[in-house]
């Protein structure tokens, strides 16, 4: 199972990319990055530096969406850093949250969704593509490029559409219950459609802290409980609280009234004191290197190919270390 770590890209943006630098020297498989851009820096111009100062590790945003972005100018964007950098991008895509949201829109539909993440891998890899009615191509990309795109869902029509186009799925949290009822998901809408599902590559990402003092990882990483939330509001609207998903993920929104974005994807938000210890722990990978390990191996049983660390703690430094020691060994093939 590869290992990847997230970062928002907060200003100084140098420090993002010092950061990328370590998790390729620790290990880790893949470096992602948010994209909103109202509330933090520009993703592709970072991506750009993260390539050219690493060697090895893929990267990507987890995840960018079709409304804020014309999805032939993300295809675009990618298809020039892998001619530049060698097939070392990764597209991850979704409906849209806070990128859309702050903005004062709604996510995309999910036909949408479908048409950009044909579009962005077709342009991406150098075919031609149906945009608008158009037939549309970059002549000037290589015969070898290749870009994959993945798609972040949780709603039982978005699980079905990453299961029939998507190359892989990205779950937001690691919890094993909801992740194999996730994977299920995904598995069994690409059988019905002919597909493989075997082809799909599966990521779980969420936050993890190494460490022994569980109630400040808790307040450290409670912050991703109102996120997931989010989309969870969503798809409770959509469908209601019984049965479109894990009713373990509905439960726990029923105390939500509101959201700031302001504080988005940051500890201490204030606006997620709904979010109980229990699912903090489900949601998030906390405490002790054999805590890590044990959920680990829980997920990789499941078919988890990747699993992504969201950094957004006051211990960033240390978890990249403590992960490149203690974990990425663990998963090496």
């Amino acid at each position: 199972m590869d290992i990847g770590v997230v970062f928002q890209c907060d200003p100084p943006a140098r420090r993002v990319v010092e950061l990328a630098q370590q998790a390729e020297a620790a290990g880790f498989s893949h470096v992602w990055t948010f994209d909103s851009h109202l509330l933090w820096q520009e993703p592709y111009v970072i991506h750009s530096q993260i390539l050219a100062t690493t060697e090895r590790v893929i990267v990507g945003p987890m995840v960018t969406n079709p409304g804020t972005r014309d999805v032939t100018v993300t295809a675009s964007t990618f298809a020039t850093l892998n001619e530049m950098y060698g097939n070392r991008t990764i597209c991850g895509i979704g409906r849209g949250d806070s990128a859309v949201r702050t903005l004062g829109l709604k996510p995309t539909s999910l036909r949408e969704l479908r048409e950009s993440v044909q579009v962005i891998r077709d342009l991406g890899s150098g075919r031609h593509a149906t945009y608008n009615g158009n037939d549309v191509h970059f002549p000037w990309v290589s015969a070898d490029a290749n870009l994959e795109v993945w798609v972040a869902a949780y709603g039982p029509k978005a699980l079905a559409l990453t299961g029939e186009v998507a190359d892989g799925y990205i779950l937001q949290l690691a919890d094993p219950d909801i992740a194999a009822w996730m994977i299920t998901s995904v598995r069994d809408a690409a059988s019905k459609a002919g597909r493989d599902p075997d082809a799909i590559t599966f990521c779980v990402a969420a936050p993890a802290y190494i460490g022994d003092d569980i109630a400040h990882q808790r307040e450290q990483t409670r912050w991703f409980g109102g996120m997931v939330g989010n989309h969870v509001a969503d798809i409770v609207a959509r469908y209601g609280a019984d049965g479109a998903v894990p009713q373990a993920l509905t439960d726990y929104i029923k105390g939500r009234q509101g959201y700031d974005y302001s504080e988005h994807g940051r500890a201490g938000n204030t606006h997620t004191s709904f979010v109980p210890d229990e699912i903090v722990d489900r949601f998030c990978i906390l405490g002790p290197v054999e805590a890590h390990l044990e959920k680990l191996h829980a997920l990789r049983d499941l078919g988890v190919d990747q699993f992504a660390v969201y950094l957004q703690h006051d211990d960033q430094e240390h978890t990249l270390a403590e992960y490149g020691k203690h974990v990425i060994p663990a998963f090496a093939s």
